[in-house]
């Protein structure tokens, strides 16, 4: 032990010195400190031009969406510009007046919007508690994209930047960016060709036009290169371009592609995988013009990328462009709003092809951008189906759930690669019904769904619960069936199957990318579907008639979505490519599959909406809440007088989000033709506000344009 007089101690080491035994307890006593406050600024003079500070709170509810003003004291003049981020006390009401300042209040986040001279609010300000850093991150234009978007959902201009900002990090604010890079050449048109107007679509945007067209992309990996060309001739034209995919494997192609064609530095990736402080950093960069194209997923819809001459949407019909966070904006509507403001070039691209998608091109808003029929033919594969009759007929589709026309696909491919099969689902037996009567097994206590778990036991998906002694209260019977079967269960059935061959697994718990050219079944969720080296050989897709038996409008829709999605990965019908799926051809869905036409089942969709006034031909919003305050909320709104009221009806509340056994809430759908959607907009954004500002009701919630309506 030290003796701290210089001498050794019993142990025979020599103690510290007395400089550096002060040092530590100088530190120490740092360490113990609390962090400084930020001033209360009391007495302190104010900036002598444009002394007062208009300031959005982040505070997201609707009865706070305004501006409050603050004084700006002057020491913080020359940092407290429009733009950066400060902290305010917020809260404190006018009880605590001290030498002319409102002190007290609780601190808070916010944005500085602009500096003025007067304040329009007659009694004392607050002042600002601190300007968290000089860096500008809220430009007017972002400001004003950000209000539009909160105008047209319903929603709070907070909440929205809560999406557009990302969080501040010091480290990567404080790093150096340097000048933006020349811009490219203008590409070749490459695989473009393949396309009637893809040729003359670059040269537009090579040139500083500004075309809008709505993208049918032909099967195959070529998607990722025709949007980095498309970057590309933007770029060359001296402008920027924004690209927005629904998840980070699809980032990751456009990102390879944009290197692979123009090299690094020239574009930032955007993406939630990055990291806060990478992610921070590349957006700087971005908004402080170092960097003119951004690839990235959701949020990049916001990206603020100057003089846009560009924006690009891909697989608009994936719900991960839909947010899940206040005021729910999608992607595609955010973009078409970007390219309407700034008047840049619209690029709408997918396989599939959804209703909004074929509604922009008949409204003439943009133009199609499809292949021939030739072309289509040329890079499909052979779609195959199998319908209820084919399995009464099969003895093999009676005693397994795989039928001989797709076993003998299955046993082809694998002699010339890899081999993908799509069941629906995820998870091991994920849906029970009854054996006999095929009635849906639930719960006793919630009458939720009951589900296997893989030592063989029941249990409740809602509750929790675990069942023991189940029996059908239909029929009495007590054998269990799989109505789909999940993804392991079906690896393991194929594994017995073929048994030669090496069997994978894509979905929730491990998503693959690739996987190589060799023979293997490779068994997959949709939308977690591997690319195959080559192509895969084939591909069967399962208990098709589930995905298209939910309840819910955009079935159909969504299954051609993903079975296109799976198919497109197959190689060309010329190259022995095949697809199997296991459903009734007599459905549209199917038969556009077996056709490989997403735009006439798009087309055919839209006129059969228009003619029942469902979305998007009309604009709709839904209105939640617990039973009777639904009602109560639309009685005290004066909606539009073309508006319809749907409803309300009784919703079980999501899983998860109530207690068990808590009673239900009610839903209420509000349809309006399309030149009323703004006005429902903020009427029904106001009665919220307004039923906030009185305080202790139940609360009500508006979404505006909701992906599912049932």
């Amino acid at each position: 032990m030290s003796s701290g007089n210089g001498q050794q101690s019993a142990g025979g080491s020599k103690a510290a010195p007395p400089e550096q035994l002060a040092l530590i307890r100088e530190a120490v006593r740092k360490a113990k400190e609390p962090r400084a406050k930020p001033r209360t600024w009391r007495g302190a003079e104010l900036a002598e031009r444009l002394p007062v500070a208009r300031v959005l709170v982040d505070k997201g509810v609707l009865h706070l969406d305004r501006y409050f003003d603050y004084a700006v004291p002057k020491e913080l003049d020359a940092a407290a510009q429009p733009g950066v981020r400060v902290r305010v006390r917020f809260g404190a009401g006018g009880r605590t007046v001290r030498e002319g300042r409102r002190e007290g209040g609780k601190l808070i986040d916010g944005f500085l919007v602009e500096r003025v001279a007067e304040s329009e609010y007659t009694g004392p300000l607050a002042a600002l508690a601190q300007v968290v850093s000089p860096e500008p991150v809220l430009t007017p234009d972002l400001l004003e994209l950000a209000r539009a978007v909160a105008d047209r959902y319903a929603g709070s201009l907070a909440d929205v930047l809560q999406l557009a900002v990302p969080p501040r990090h010091a480290r990567a604010e404080a790093a150096e960016t340097g000048p933006p890079p020349p811009p490219p050449a203008a590409p070749a048109p490459g695989p473009w060709q393949r396309y009637g107007r893809g040729p003359r679509f670059l040269r537009s945007l090579a040139s500083g036009g500004a075309p809008r067209a709505v993208w049918t992309a032909l099967p195959g990996p070529e998607w990722a290169e025709e949007i980095a060309r498309a970057v590309q001739a933007t770029l060359a034209s001296g402008r920027g371009a924004l690209v927005v995919v629904p998840a980070g494997r699809p980032a990751a192609r456009v990102d390879a592609a944009l290197k692979d064609l123009m090299g690094e530095g020239l574009h930032a990736l955007l993406t939630a995988d990055a990291g806060q402080e990478r992610r921070y950093r590349e957006w700087l960069a971005v908004r402080r013009g170092a960097v003119r194209a951004v690839v990235g997923t959701r949020a990049a819809m916001f990206a603020p990328v100057r003089d846009l001459g560009l924006v690009v949407v891909w697989d608009d019909g994936d719900s991960s462009h839909s947010d899940d966070n206040a005021p729910f904006p999608h992607v595609r509507e955010v973009l078409e709003l970007r390219a309407a403001r700034d008047q840049c070039a619209f690029l709408l691209g997918s396989r599939g092809c959804t209703v909004e998608a074929a509604q922009l091109v008949e409204s003439g808003w943009a133009a199609p951008l499809v292949a021939d029929r030739e072309q289509v033919r040329a890079t499909a594969p052979l779609v195959r189906t199998v319908g209820d009759g084919d399995l009464a007929r099969d003895e093999a589709a009676r005693a397994a759930r795989l039928p001989t026309l797709a076993w003998e696909v299955i046993r082809e491919g694998l002699r010339r690669g890899p081999v993908l099969v799509q069941v629906p689902r995820r998870g091991y037996v994920p849906r029970l019904a009854c054996g006999n009567c095929r009635a849906p097994a639930r719960c006793r206590h919630c009458a939720g769904p009951l589900a296997a778990r893989e030592a063989g036991d029941l249990c409740c998906g809602w509750c929790g619960r675990m069942e023991s002694a189940w029996h059908c209260p239909e029929c009495g019977a007590f054998r269990l069936r799989a109505q789909v079967v999940g993804a392991r269960r079906t690896a393991e059935e194929l594994g017995r199957a073929f048994a030669s061959v090496p069997v994978r697994t894509s979905g929730r718990e491990q998503v693959l990318d690739t996987v190589p050219g060799t023979p293997a079944l490779v068994v997959s969720t949709p939308g977690a579907e591997p690319v195959a080296e080559g192509g895969y050989a084939a591909a069967v897709l399962l208990d098709a008639w589930a995905m298209l038996g939910r309840p819910d409008l955009r079935a159909g829709e969504e299954a051609l979505r993903r079975w296109i999605g799976a198919g497109a990965l197959v190689r060309p019908q010329g190259a022995g490519g095949t697809v199997v799926v296991v459903a009734d051809p007599t459905l549209r869905p199917v038969q556009a599959l077996v056709r490989w036409d997403p735009v006439g089942h798009a087309v055919r969709e839209l006129s059969e909406r228009a003619e029942l006034g469902f979305p998007p031909v009309s604009r709709m919003a839904a209105v939640t809440g617990p039973v009777g305050a639904v009602t109560d909320f639309l009685a005290g709104v004066r909606l539009p007088a073309d508006a319809q009221v749907l409803g309300p009806v009784e919703v079980p509340a999501a899983p998860g989000s109530a207690p068990v056994g808590s009673p239900p809430g009610e839903r209420a759908l509000v349809r309006v033709p399309p030149g009323s959607g703004a006005a429902l907009a903020a009427v029904l954004k106001a009665g919220v506000a307004e039923r906030l500002a009185r305080g202790g009701r139940e609360a009500v919630r508006v979404r505006v344009d909701p992906p599912d309506i049932g």
